[in-house]
C-alpha cells in the first residue's frame, strides 16, 4: 500500500469549508484526477458512486462515508484503484486543518504503475487542497 497525505490550514468557518467538501457531485471541480461521478445510491450518510478517473479513463466503484464536520472516508471497492481516501476536518485555534490521507495501491498488473501514479495523486491531491481553500476564502 501506499500513503499520501497533504494538509493546508483555511481561515474560513468548519460550516463552509464542510459544505465545499461535502458537496461530492462537485468533487471534478476541486479534483482534476475526477473527471465524473454519479451516484448510484445513498443510504443516511453512505453514498454509493462510480467514479471516472483521470488514469486512462478508469471506472472506479466507491463506498463514500460522511461523518459530518469532521472527516469523508471514500472506499474504493471496485476497479484499478484499492483503497482509501479520507478528508478530515481539524478546528485549530483561528483556523480548519484541512487534510487528505491516500491509503492505496493499483489492481493487478496496473500495479507497476503505482510509482508514477503515487507521484500525480500528491500532485493532484494538492492542487485540490489549495482550490478548496481558494473557494472557502472567498
Amino acid at each position: 500500500m501506499v500513503q499520501i497525505q497533504s494538509s493546508v490550514d483555511i481561515n474560513a468557518p468548519l460550516e463552509k469549508i464542510w459544505n465545499i467538501v461535502s458537496d461530492l457531485d462537485a468533487e471534478p471541480k476541486f479534483w482534476k484526477g475526477t473527471k465524473e461521478v454519479k451516484n448510484i445510491s445513498k443510504q443516511g450518510n453512505i453514498i454509493t458512486r462510480e467514479v471516472t478517473i483521470a488514469f486512462k479513463d478508469s471506472k472506479c466503484m466507491q463506498t463514500v462515508t460522511l461523518f459530518p464536520k469532521e472527516k469523508i472516508q471514500a472506499e474504493f471497492t471496485k476497479g484499478v484503484i484499492n483503497g482509501t481516501k479520507t478528508i478530515i476536518l481539524t478546528p485549530k485555534e483561528d483556523v480548519i486543518h484541512l487534510e487528505a490521507v491516500w491509503d492505496m495501491k493499483l489492481s493487478g498488473m496496473m500495479g507497476m504503475f503505482t510509482g508514477m501514479v503515487k507521484k500525480h495523486i500528491q500532485s493532484g491531491t494538492e492542487q485540490a487542497l489549495q482550490s478548496i481553500k481558494q473557494e472557502a476564502e472567498r
